[in-house]
């Protein structure tokens, strides 16, 4: 990624405070989020999602952030006070964790507005000229220097950061906002069945990427006036946003115009993005470079020994190809092809890991064969298994398959898994077999 010229930090970034927005339960990623909230998720084989904005903001200079939490959040607010702790607040830095208190009221957040409207004693403490708004589970680099410089630069109100996304990928997901020559946002609808195109670019629409740009006192008008209106749903797409452009200056930011080489932007909400969305990262062509050293991603990583690739106890040294493997990992004599393996990962003796995610503190038996599968954190996967060959054998299995037929495998899922022969043995309980030589055996004695 190459820098702007003219990094807009000194005055505007320092001007501004972020709210990260971390509290989705990410229901569409199945059990990935059952017990984990969706910006906790591990990405990129040593980075969980929220690491990505918080990045964006330190890279841009912001150094003061709040990060909204709600559900789940216990892995997430461990990972933050483990990785992101390192802030001086003499010098007024900080990330400060706003989980849901009822401050203003005697309910969990009702929406992305009234996450806001209950921190307000927050926001106007910063004395901020400007407040962004940001998401907690999307993947993307952004100079949010640039973006404040374009908010000011039109004299704005709130600025939406936009992103051309095909029509296909928009419908009944993201917002699609419609704007004039000069960039003015004249009409925006949340998650449209039928999204509108781009003039000019069939089959394209111009999206939310749920980036926002707010003057401060603007802002805090505009959420004391929401939390009161009894039709409102408390959101930024559905009511804060469309009721700006009617009466104020609402802009958009279109992201693809920032002065760098490529744009890359991933709301990883489903199992196969998410799947998707770590594949994208095991060619050097990806347009997210992970080893981009001018624009690093911070994040908690534990002090874990270097990968390790050694031959088995037959004496095969396995193969490795296109593949990123992270520290702690132990390879014994197996095949990883095109795949992720977070930290602490361990393939035994003549497994096959084709095409998959692993993630970390997992270990896949010797001999099992995974193919398109997303393995969770903390799982034993049977030796001799085979994942991912058959959709409906992994069904029946108790797995989770995708449209795309991505298998998502969870150590709840491995243990309900009916018993065969092999998984017995394993378990060192008797096969039926066995069990009837025992009896026979018992009988014969007397």
């Amino acid at each position: 990624m190459t820098l702007s010229p003219s990094r807009n930090i000194s005055q505007l970034t320092q001007s501004a405070v972020a709210v990260v927005l971390a509290g989705g339960r990410g229901t569409r990623l199945e059990a990935l989020t059952k017990y984990r909230s969706k910006p906790a998720l591990h990405y990129g084989g040593k980075f969980r999602l929220i690491d990505f904005p918080l990045s964006n903001c330190i890279n841009s200079g912001i150094r003061r952030i709040g990060v909204v939490t709600q559900y789940k959040s216990h892995s997430l607010i461990r990972h933050l006070m483990n990785g992101w702790g390192g802030f001086n607040r003499h010098l007024g830095e900080y990330i400060d964790l706003l989980p849901a208190s009822q401050q203003y009221a005697n309910d969990w957040y009702k929406g992305t507005a009234d996450a806001l409207y209950q921190n307000l004693q927050f926001i106007q403490k910063t004395r901020a000229d400007y407040v962004i708004v940001l998401s907690g589970d999307q993947v993307y680099r952004m100079d949010y220097g640039e973006l404040l410089a374009d908010h000011v630069k039109h004299d704005a109100d709130v600025t939406v950061a936009c992103l051309p996304v095909q029509q296909s990928e928009a419908r009944g997901k993201l917002g699609i906002a419609q704007i004039n020559d000069e960039h003015r946002i004249i009409d925006f609808v949340e998650k449209p069945h039928n999204p509108c195109e781009i003039p000019g670019r069939p089959g394209w629409s111009l999206a939310s990427m749920g980036i926002y740009v707010f003057n401060t006192d603007f802002l805090v008008e505009k959420l004391k006036e929401d939390a009161v209106a009894l039709s409102s749903r408390h959101d930024f797409g559905h009511n804060i946003i469309p009721d700006s452009i009617k009466r104020y200056r609402t802009f958009a930011y279109t992201f693809e115009e920032q002065a760098c080489q490529t744009q890359y932007w991933k709301d990883v909400g489903t199992l196969d993005n998410y799947f998707q969305a770590n594949m994208d990262l095991l060619t050097r062509q990806c347009q997210f470079d992970l080893f981009d050293q001018h624009w690093p991603i911070w994040t908690y990583h534990g002090q874990t020994p270097p990968a390790r690739f050694s031959k088995d106890e037959c004496g095969r040294h396995g193969l490795t190809q296109d593949s990123l493997i992270s520290g702690g990992c132990e390879i014994v004599g197996a095949q990883i092809i095109h795949s992720l393996l977070f930290t602490n990962v361990k393939v035994e003796g003549g497994a096959t890991v084709e095409h998959c995610v692993i993630l970390p503190e997992t270990t896949i038996g010797q001999g099992a064969s995974l193919k398109r599968v997303i393995v969770d954190s903390h799982c034993t996967v049977p030796a001799g298994i085979e994942i991912g060959h058959c959709a409906e054998a992994d069904k029946r299995r108790g797995f989770t398959v995708t449209q795309q037929q991505i298998t998502l495998v969870t150590q709840e899922m491995l243990d309900k898994m009916p018993l065969t022969s092999q998984r017995q043995q394993q378990l060192h309980l008797p096969t039926l077999k066995q069990t009837e030589e025992s009896v026979v055996t018992h009988k014969g004695q007397h």
